[in-house]
């Protein structure tokens, strides 16, 4: 398994990262990120979603669920859904919900707290884990497939090179 680790001293470095990422992400991606609440995945994905081109605000779907955006992807129109599975009641509601059809397709799933829906969700391509250290956060980006190595080696960020 692919990995590549960093310490993001501050919120002007996770947003540093979330626009590497957008420089590395192709459609069909599925990209689960794990954290603790506050860790900052949400701040990660806003800067992302940005740095692909959304110049609009970028809210939490902690209540929705799910938002969709128009983001541009190797010169390209697609769309990222944000998914907050935060207040999943069961892994049944993700499927009721149709949420699944989003995954696999030309599009880019990105989810906060994927292990609330785990039995039905489809695998990650790539796992993005934050953690909380001192001022800043350590991340980990894992990948779990082709699509997903092909992500991590595009990714350019300052402190890897």
């Amino acid at each position: 398994m692919q990995r590549f680790h960093t310490h993001l001293h501050d919120e002007a470095a996770t947003a540093a990262m979330g626009a590497a990422l957008a420089r590395a992400l192709a459609p069909g991606l599925a990209i689960y990120l794990h954290g603790d609440l506050g860790a900052g995945k949400t701040a990660l994905t806003r800067a992302m979603l940005h740095a692909a081109g959304h110049a609009g605000h970028v809210k939490s779907p902690t209540y929705t669920l799910a938002e969709p955006y128009a983001v541009t992807v190797g010169g390209e129109q697609v769309e990222l859904v944000h998914f907050d599975l935060y207040r999943l009641s069961s892994p049944e509601e993700f499927l009721d919900a149709g949420f699944r059809e989003h995954f696999g397709k030309h599009g880019i799933c990105v989810v906060e707290w994927p292990e609330k829906a785990e039995q039905v969700l489809p695998p990650a391509d790539m796992e993005i884990l934050l953690r909380i250290s001192g001022n800043g956060r350590d991340i980990e980006l894992r990948a779990l497939s082709p699509l997903g190595s092909q992500c991590l080696d595009r990714l350019k960020f300052a402190s890897r090179l």
